[in-house]
């Protein structure tokens, strides 16, 4: 399996971090991330750190928790403890998420995903990160009108107000980017914010979402390198703009390849015969999964 990249002497104090959803068994491409995120700290001679990013209460599970926990044990893999569980910290979420209500940079959306999506495909607005972009429509909402939804029961997300939060930081805000997928560029990459929209600061029925809860928590975690699949590198412009805001040091990106299935698509937690589990009932060794994982990269570049 390829080798996680060496930083040169002098970067120190390395530390990694892989945070997997419980939301269902772990495939054969988070054993890759997995593996690269925790090569990359023993190459460096850093720290690797397990979080559990189990905000969406709707789809997480415990039982689901302990698989991840198993497969990655039996995958030969060390953390430190104790193991960060978003769900335990919701209310440090909330209060960086206030600052920025504080700061006039948020807004009440009361859309649905219907409404978005018709109002996104009307306006013919590009794909971000989580779907269509979002058209704006709840960003000019008077306070009589938030409050006569509110009245109504209506519920809402909250989102970041793009437009105002660009004005708080500087124009040639960049990320550094030394990844390992030869399809993106190595170095300082500026940053597009633009690309994500208004995004979702904290869902319905939540203190948070996934693009602040993530920040926020590398940010405590003292995470200096992001080691993730390039599926996230789009996401990384909004995380850059959001560490600025919170006034958060920036870490270094590594974003690798991708594992993909026999259609060209990445894996799924729905594939069901690319999950761990399934595979070490198979009779497999992790040394097996090393070599399919090899195998599969191998056959994208021969593709």
């Amino acid at each position: 399996m390829t080798e996680p990249e060496k930083l040169p002497p002098g970067v120190l104090n390395i530390t990694t971090r892989f945070a997997p959803s419980p939301t269902g068994f772990l495939h054969l491409g988070h054993a890759f991330a997995a593996w690269q995120a925790f090569g990359f700290a023993a190459q460096n001679n850093g720290r690797f750190v397990l979080r559990i990013e189990d905000t969406d209460h709707t789809r997480c599970r415990p039982e689901f928790e302990t698989a991840i926990l198993e497969d990655l044990h039996w995958l030969g893999l060390t953390w430190e403890e104790p193991v960060r569980r978003q769900s335990d910290h919701l209310a440090v979420y909330k209060s960086y998420i206030d600052h920025l209500t504080e700061l006039g940079l948020t807004y009440p959306c009361f859309c649905s995903r219907k409404e978005i999506l018709e109002a996104s495909a009307a306006a013919n607005l590009p794909i971000g990160p989580d779907g269509p972009l979002y058209p704006g429509t709840c960003r000019k909402l008077t306070p009589r009108e938030i409050h006569r939804h509110q009245a109504d029961g209506r519920s809402h997300v909250l989102r970041l107000d793009l437009t105002e939060a660009l004005k708080k930081v500087p124009p040639s805000l960049t990320f550094d980017e030394v990844g390992s997928d030869g399809s993106l560029p190595k170095g300082p990459t500026p940053v597009d914010a633009t690309s994500a929209g208004d995004i979702v600061l904290a869902r319905k029925g939540s203190t948070t979402s996934y693009h602040a809860s993530v920040v926020v928590d590398d940010h405590l975690q003292g995470i200096t390198d992001v080691v993730r699949g390039r599926d996230l590198y789009s996401a990384t412009h909004i995380h850059r703009l959001l560490q600025e805001l919170w006034g958060f040091e920036a870490p270094r990106y590594h974003h690798h390849d991708l594992l993909l299935d026999s259609d060209g698509r990445k894996l799924s937690k729905r594939d069901q015969d690319h999950a761990i589990r399934a595979m070490k009932k198979a009779g497999k060794t992790p040394a097996d999964l090393k070599e399919m994982i090899e195998e599969n990269l191998a056959a994208q570049n021969r593709g």
